[in-house]
């Protein structure tokens, strides 16, 4: 595969927050650039409540990614399922010294409608796991708890 470049910028705007924008991603209706909110968490000084933190977007992008690599698995491997979605958790600690994500909590749950399709969707969640370019991108432990649930 080719390499590839993801464009981001942030720009501060009051406090402790700023907009992160990307000059790739527009909103097809108004041209307008997709942006989002970041700020420092709350549990730290200055921090704001309810607003993007690197911490909740480092998260994210290892269970968007996990997501969007089942999904291409899963179409490639012709399962048939009803529905994704993927809890995560974070857990920030001070590790030598300094503050890191050491862990990241992956809580895949899928929705099949065949129960004979169980063990195969769990591997394909599992597949997924460990094609996933972020979890193979970070010194952090991506752990992963899937449930499969049969849908009569």
């Amino acid at each position: 595969m080719e390499q590839h470049s993801y464009n981001v910028t942030i720009t501060w705007t009051e406090d402790r927050k700023g907009l992160i924008c990307s000059p790739e991603l527009l909103n097809t209706e108004t041209k307008d650039k997709k942006c989002i909110e970041v700020a420092t968490p709350p549990e730290f000084p200055g921090g704001m409540p309810n607003i993007w933190s690197p911490e909740h977007l480092f998260t994210a992008a290892v269970s968007s990614c996990l997501m969007t690599t089942f999904l291409a698995i899963a179409d490639f491997s012709k399962l048939e399922y009803v529905s994704f979605k993927c809890n995560s958790k974070g857990i920030l600690e001070k590790v030598d010294g300094k503050l890191v994500i050491s862990e990241v909590l992956l809580f895949p749950e899928v929705v099949i409608t065949d129960a004979s399709k169980r063990d195969r969707t769990e591997r394909i969640v599992e597949k997924a796991e460990k094609a996933c370019l972020i979890s193979n991108s970070i010194t952090a432990k991506v752990t992963m708890e899937t449930k499969i649930i049969i849908q009569n």
